[in-house]
């Protein structure tokens, strides 16, 4: 019999808020539902509903026929229903057969019965042509190989519905390959499989049927087949959104001399005999899957990782950035790919967070910026960076999502009138509509003679926003690409895909 969950007319609230307004979801064995939606658009409080961590206010769970108002964790467990977070739930020191029986270790006159252990998790891993050793330590795992550990444990309690929140949000283009292969497998074997995703193209590649939620409601529900790129992105937003063209290829020579600049520039073990500029006015990307040095070449600007052999110039002149004060300075802006720990004051005013960068020029008396002064810096980047909040200079920086946090910082570093702006992985868990509003701000201040620096694992990133593409591997630049020559096919080729 094929596995059916359908959710009825599922209505949430929070705090006097509703969130979702009777949302029906249907989940049917060997297929693949794609569910989009921006941030706050109410997938994850559908999916925690669906999996027993959220009652819903009114609505019903329907599992083979039999009605449900609710689940508990447990029995949504017990009727197949397992989620798969972008947070590792792994244990890692453990070994990968310790982890698939995680919580349910079997055993025999009280003692764990490790003989069991072993040849449940192999019989799982060979079950999904999976070939990892069950002995190894997770902690030694790439990270494609712990997300598919994670799902192994979840197929070794039985589970008919898999939920994927993100999955390839952490995974290079192999890896990720890898996991739709996996994925098309447990289809073609029955399994029911809802996966959330910001990455449009992979809706084509892996999902079945394609689902959108805005604001709480159904704004799409449609075959793949039958919903191309601009129309789920018209679902997510509410509205028609040209994405940022390809940029018109420049000639580098006629922006005059870099703004900044890394001759033959090496870090420890990090990355080696790196050359790379940017001129006033231009997108460069470093391109590169994680660990392929091109975040820690970026973070060396700010003096986050220090130049121990070559060069870094800033404007012509050669510097010795060695840490943030000193970056500052020097005119650079840097957003780290990590925003919440590295970057933005959460609990703090989205006002303040403009502001603090620019201290000595905004302050009074040398040492107090007032409430005022705050506001106004903070309504100046506003509009121009179309952060969407209440436009209350106090709201709390925490209190926005994750793409508008990102503008706040854009706006702290333009307060600042920094020349040079260095950002890490500035889209990363960022929905579509902010992601094209960021890429439409960097173009706009490349234009008034910013230089923009991105180091990013997403390729499509670097194909649509960036003049110029240095492609890094292994710690080397591998490729520098312009023009024509930056495609998808171009960068996965040099980075090794």
């Amino acid at each position: 019999m094929t596995f059916a969950l359908e959710a009825r007319g599922i209505r949430k609230s929070f705090g006097g808020v509703e969130v979702l307004h009777g949302v029906d979801l249907d989940a049917v064995g060997g297929s693949v539902l794609a569910l989009l939606g921006e941030n706050g658009a109410g997938k994850s409080t559908l999916v925690k509903i669906i999996a027993g961590d959220y009652t819903p206010d009114s609505g019903e769970i329907i599992v083979e026929g039999v009605s449900n108002s609710a689940l508990s964790p447990i029995a949504a467990r017990d009727l197949g229903v397992a989620i798969i977070f972008q947070e590792f739930q792994d244990a890692p020191t453990l070994t990968v057969a310790e982890n698939i029986s995680l919580g349910r270790l079997p055993n025999r006159l009280g003692f764990v019965d490790w003989r069991t252990v072993n040849r449940r998790a192999k019989a799982i891993l060979d079950e999904l042509g999976v070939e990892i050793d069950p002995q190894r330590r997770v902690s030694t795992l790439r990270v494609g190989e712990r997300q598919i550990i994670e799902i192994a444990r979840a197929l070794s309690r039985r589970a008919r519905l898999l939920i994927l929140d993100e999955p390839t949000a952490a995974l290079s283009h192999s890896e990720a390959e890898t996991l739709f292969g996996f994925v098309r497998r447990l289809r073609d074997q029955g399994v029911a499989i809802i996966y959330i995703t910001h990455r449009l193209d992979e809706v084509t590649v892996i999902a079945d049927r394609v689902q959108v939620l805005r604001d709480g409601h159904v704004a799409l529900l449609a075959p793949v087949a039958e919903a191309d790129r601009s129309t789920m992105i018209e679902a997510m937003v509410g509205r028609s959104i040209s994405e940022i063209a390809r940029p018109v290829e420049t000639d580098h020579a006629a922006r005059g001399s870099p703004a900044i600049r890394w001759i033959g520039a090496g870090s420890g073990d990090e990355f080696r005999d790196a050359s790379v500029q940017v001129h006033p006015g231009e997108v460069v990307a470093i391109y590169g899957k994680l660990g392929s040095g091109a975040a820690e070449l970026g973070e060396t600007a700010y003096g986050l990782i220090p130049i121990d052999s070559g060069t870094l110039e800033i404007d012509g002149k050669a510097v010795t950035i060695q840490g943030p004060a000193q970056g500052v300075a020097a005119g650079v802006g840097f957003l780290p790919a990590d925003r919440k720990a590295g970057g933005g004051f959460m609990v703090r005013p989205v006002a303040e967070n403009v502001a603090v960068a620019s201290w000595s020029r905004l302050a009074t008396l040398g040492q107090f910026i007032s409430r005022p002064t705050e506001a106004r810096a903070y309504r100046r980047w506003h509009d121009k960076l179309s952060i969407r909040s209440r436009n209350d200079p106090g709201q709390a920086m925490g209190t926005l999502s994750g793409g508008n946090q990102q503008k706040v910082l854009l706006g702290r570093w333009l307060e600042r009138e920094s020349r040079v702006l260095v950002l890490i992985e500035p889209t990363r868990g960022v929905d579509v509509g902010a992601r094209q509003d960021i890429y439409r701000a960097l173009r706009d201040l490349s234009a008034d003679g910013v230089a923009i620096l991105i180091s990013t694992s997403d390729y499509e990133e670097a194909v649509q926003v960036a003049d110029r593409v240095y492609v890094m591997a292994k710690g080397a630049i591998v490729a520098d690409l312009t023009g024509p020559a930056i495609t998808t096919t171009q960068l996965l080729a040099a980075a090794g895909g």
